[in-house]
């Protein structure tokens, strides 16, 4: 999709959270891909951190990163599978204002074109909350590559068009 060089582009400040019960700083390859392809793209980081599966722990994180004014966007890795300890999708429907189907629809059709039918196990999903987006995508680094370059780095690109998420973020909070 085209970008219009004529118009200024707005960094995001986007927090990273990875959801694992095995990954430390040191094996957290996805979120090392998806922070430095947010960076490469010109946005900042705002935070990062990893939590264990575990539905009120990814909440307390969330809420907090909601509630600070120097997070616009916050985009998970990892959780978002069909098995039992799986459980970013019901975090993130405990927190969120709206959900934002098509993220999810549009991430597995990408992820279609390389995994093929295996997609379907991912729960990939969006929100926007408080006036802060949250998008959760698998916890394979092909996952975050496919979400990053096939949706959010366009999506969170102010000088995307016809439209963006940048654009809307100053009307997010409108009753």
């Amino acid at each position: 999709m085209p970008i219009d060089e004529s118009r200024a582009f707005l960094p995001v400040r986007i927090a990273v959270l990875t959801v694992s019960d095995t990954r430390g700083p040191a094996e957290d390859r996805s979120g090392d891909t998806l922070v430095a392809r947010l960076t490469a793209a010109g946005h900042i980081l705002a935070d990062r951190a990893i939590e264990k599966d575990e539905v009120d722990r990814i909440v307390a994180r969330l809420h907090n990163w909601i509630d600070d004014p120097q997070v616009d966007c916050v985009i998970t890795t990892g959780g978002t599978g069909v098995t039992g300890r799986d459980v970013t999708p019901e975090a993130i429907e405990r927190v969120a204002d709206k959900m934002i189907p098509g993220f999810g629809e549009l991430f597995r059709w990408l992820s279609f074109q390389t995994i093929g039918t295996s997609t379907v196990q991912s729960r990939a999903c969006a929100c926007v909350t408080r006036g802060t987006y949250i998008f959760a995508l698998p916890g394979s680094t092909g996952a975050v590559k496919d979400g990053w370059d096939g949706i959010l780095r366009d999506q969170l690109d102010s000088r995307h068009r016809p439209c963006n998420f940048v654009e809307l973020m100053p009307r997010l909070m409108e009753r």
